[in-house]
């Protein structure tokens, strides 16, 4: 399974980031633009994926930031 880190509602107020295997949330702030950023600097540090949750419970989007050992060549 690929490591994750995921932005999703925190009840109706406020959006939270949060490993799926933690227990306990990274980030618990009132914008999901916020979340994103924090959630995205998480990853880039931890080389893991990202999951953008919404409201409804659909992914919204996705990112991955790990070390590829076969970057693209030029």
């Amino acid at each position: 399974m690929t490591k994750q880190i995921r932005v999703s509602p925190n009840g109706d107020d406020g959006w939270k980031v949060k490993q799926p295997d933690n227990s306990k949330a990274s980030a618990i702030v009132d914008t999901k633009t916020e979340a994103i950023q924090i959630a995205e600097q998480i990853a880039r540090n931890q080389w893991l994926e990202t999951k953008i949750q919404n409201r409804d419970g659909k992914i919204s989007g996705w990112n991955s930031y790990w070390k590829d050992p076969f970057p693209p060549v030029g």
